[in-house]
């Protein structure tokens, strides 16, 4: 056996505790000799204190033993109580065991009380049965006589029967009798196709019967609002579905308003996509669809229940039937004026206050959030075919007005002139009216629109510019082949000067953007390509004139005597009369180009080797002759207009110091400086002119020419070339026997 403390491990330490505590009392009382006259109080005190204790422990041990006696009592009468339990549930089951043939006849007795209870429901249902066929025949009756409320009361009365029936057979399992009830009341499908029938039809006629007969089209909302309400019902037992539930009427009746919508405006006959005719069809779509949702948003709202959202349904079936119709108008090959008008009315018209934003839709009807009624990519598509048929006719207008100005250049009579006594035609007028106009049109439907037309309009008069200049150059060939046709050929050409001026000066105001009016450079490339061709053929005229004259010189006729230049400055004057015709900033380049031709001929006539001076008497007379011509060709374009910084006259005056000079061992230096000044002059043009001085051997021939390969030039970008556009002939091979052939 174990000791108590071994059981007890807490008494001992209570115990050790109690001992620890009590010593310590102890030292504190015997250290201290004054306390020990207080330890007879404390002994009784505590004799007093272990005698309460062992009271009160005594009387809560005799409280626990007598619990525990109760309990064995109760814990003896359970277990009797159990057992006798147990004996009499052995007994019921022996009873329940010889009671299992009673349970059989019970079951029988189960499945009749069923059959009963189902001949009972029938037997209150068949006067009901027994009516089904008279009550078909009275509904249809109430059809045909438009009675529908009535009619469909009745229809819900049968199909309620029916759907009793039917239900009842579901949850009893008799599937097998379900096909004989629906064969019973096949004349349903009938009577709801015929009702169904009339109701689409009042719908579908709804917009005329909301103003005319109000009462037919709520009483068909009523009844579409009654089945709706059954097939909720329906829905939210979801235990047994009748057939031909859920009817969905309301959804039926949104698909009948949307496709009479669309059937009425854009279902019709193929659409005339010309000019006229598709602006009567758009003009009747405005007003057709502003008319007929006046009717929704005053009267129909009024006759269906507010969920219905009958005025948003009917506005988005529209703008969506309108966003499908204007796609397959879209799709046929239109003309640039219908093109315009569906940009026009889809973008603006649509949304004004003449169509969707009527001041009688407003507020209620808001387009806004249902999207464009052309995508972007769509109106980017269709702008672009815009531009393709305005460019097509910008094209052809632009042919026949340079077809009409062809044939003015070969009239008997000189071209109009402007206050100012400056050559023109209406050509410039012509094409900028023609090209700002389409710009200002595209202008009313977009920018982007604005600047596409902008950008065709450039390259259209880039293209124009091009076949005017091939026009120039037809009417120079015909002029070639007789320069009497044109007849004023110069005064045309100078009036296509200033048609070229008034284009260039006019096509910056074709843009858009009032701050940004810079012309396009490939554009600007163009109009000085068409002036110099015009200008080109007014030189090769003068050229013309002037080459009889170039050839008798230099020669000894022409050393003598003055009218040989005289007669030059004649033909000069007489273009230059023609040339004031011209605006002034083309008059200066004529003239200045003039004053660079006679020049160039006049040093081309020397160069060609017809005379070489045989004494320094006619030295003499060259240089003489030289002075006298080059001061009065400055005299005569000084006179003109033409100052001196602009003329080339110089190169004449320079040459002639080189014949002047009469130490030909000084021609190095005097050639070093003619060349300095005139870069692109070659060793053949100054070999040339020393054989015109006549005096040069060869020594001196070589050092001047050897000086020159010592000293190379380079061309200025500002220097006009003179002397690169004068070929010397070359010299006949000195070893030629004949002319046929070299030995």
């Amino acid at each position: 056996a174990s000791s108590p403390d071994e059981e007890w491990p807490e008494a001992e330490k209570a115990e050790k505790l109690a001992r620890g505590a009590a010593l310590k009392w102890a030292s504190g009382v015997f250290y201290r000799p004054e306390k020990l006259e207080g330890l007879g109080q404390y002994r009784s005190r505590e004799t007093q204190r272990n005698r309460s204790i062992q009271s009160r422990l005594k009387s809560t041990v005799q409280s626990y033993l007598e619990g525990v006696s109760t309990g064995l009592e109760q814990l003896r009468s359970a277990a009797q109580e159990v057992q006798s339990v147990c004996q009499d549930l052995g007994a019921a089951q022996w009873a329940l065991l010889d009671s299992a043939d009673c349970f059989q006849g019970l079951q029988q007795m189960r499945v009749l009380m069923a059959e009963h209870v189902q001949l009972a429901s029938v037997v209150q249902v068949l006067p009901q049965l027994f009516s089904v066929h008279e009550v078909f025949s009275h509904t249809l009756q109430l059809l045909h006589g438009q009675h529908l409320l009535e009619a469909h009361a009745e229809l819900m009365m049968m199909e309620h029967l029916r759907d009793n029936i039917l239900s009842q057979l579901y949850l009893r399992g008799l599937s097998s009798a379900q096909a004989t009830v629906l064969s019973y009341f096949s004349g349903l499908q009938e009577l709801n196709q015929s009702l169904a029938k009339q109701l689409w039809d009042i719908v579908g006629n709804s917009l005329r019967l909301v103003r005319e007969d109000p009462v037919v089209f709520v009483t068909a909302v009523r009844i579409i609002e009654r089945e709706e309400k059954i097939d909720d019902t329906l829905l939210l037992e979801a235990t047994f579905l009748p057939p031909g539930r859920p009817k969905g009427w309301r959804q039926k009746f949104y698909r009948v308003l949307q496709e009479t919508i669309t059937g009425a405006h854009f279902h019709t006959t193929r659409t005339d996509t010309e000019g006229p005719g598709l602006a009567r069809h758009l003009a009747a779509l405005q007003k057709d669809i502003v008319s007929e949702l006046r009717v929704v948003k005053d009267l129909m709202v009024q006759c269906v229940p507010a969920r219905y959202n009958i005025l948003s349904v009917c506005t988005a079936t529209y703008h969506e039937a309108l966003t499908s119709h204007l796609q397959d108008i879209l799709r046929e090959d239109l003309d640039k004026q219908a093109l315009f008008l569906l940009l026009e009315w889809a973008l603006h018209m649509y949304h004004s206050p003449e169509m969707m934003g009527h001041p009688d839709l407003l507020p209620e009807v808001d387009v806004s959030a249902l999207g464009p009624l052309m995508s972007p990519e769509l109106v980017d598509q269709t702008e672009r075919k815009y531009v393709v048929k305005v460019k097509a006719s910008v094209l052809e207008w632009m042919q026949r007005t340079l077809e009409v100005e062809f044939k003015e250049w070969f009239r008997e009579e000189e071209p109009e002139t402007d206050h100012q006594g400056f050559f023109q035609s209406a050509l410039p007028v012509i094409v900028m009216q023609m090209l700002n106009e389409n710009i200002q049109v595209a202008s009313l439907i977009t920018d982007s629109l604005q600047q596409k037309v902008y950008a065709m309009a450039l390259e259209e008069l880039e293209a124009f510019l091009g076949r005017l200049r091939e026009a120039l150059v037809q009417c120079g060939k015909e002029h070639q082949k007789d320069r009497a046709v044109p007849k004023y050929y110069i005064s045309y050409l100078l009036a296509v000067l200033n048609n070229n001026l008034a284009l260039s000066s006019s096509v910056s105001s074709l843009h858009p953007d009032m701050a940004r009016r810079e012309v396009p450079m490939s554009l600007r490339a163009a109009l000085d390509r068409t002036q110099k061709k015009a200008c080109q053929l007014l030189l090769e005229e003068l050229l013309l004139d002037l080459q009889p004259l170039c050839l008798h010189l230099p020669s000894r006729k022409w050393l003598s005597g003055s009218q040989l230049i005289s007669s030059m400055c004649e033909v000069i004057d007489k273009y230059a009369k023609d040339f004031s015709h011209v605006r002034k900033p083309v008059f200066m380049l004529l003239l200045t180009e003039s004053e660079l031709l006679v020049v160039s001929q006049y040093l081309r006539a020397l160069m060609q080797k017809k005379m070489v001076c045989k004494s320094e008497e006619e030295r003499g007379q060259l240089c003489d002759r030289l002075l006298q011509d080059a001061s009065q060709l400055r005299e005569l374009f000084c006179g003109l207009g033409l100052e001196r910084s602009q003329q080339s006259l110089e190169a004449i005056f320079a040459l002639r110091e080189l014949i002047c000079l009469k130490d030909p061992a000084l021609l190095s230096l005097e050639v070093l400086g003619f060349i300095t000044k005139y870069p692109d002059v070659s060793d053949e043009h100054i070999s040339t002119l020393l054989d015109l001085r006549g005096d040069v051997s060869r020594e001196v021939r070589h050092m001047v020419l050897d000086m020159m390969v010592q000293h190379p030039q380079v061309l200025p970008e500002s220097y006009r070339p003179i002397f690169s556009t004068i070929l010397v002939p070359v010299p006949e091979l000195p070893f030629c026997l004949r002319k046929g052939k070299c030995a």
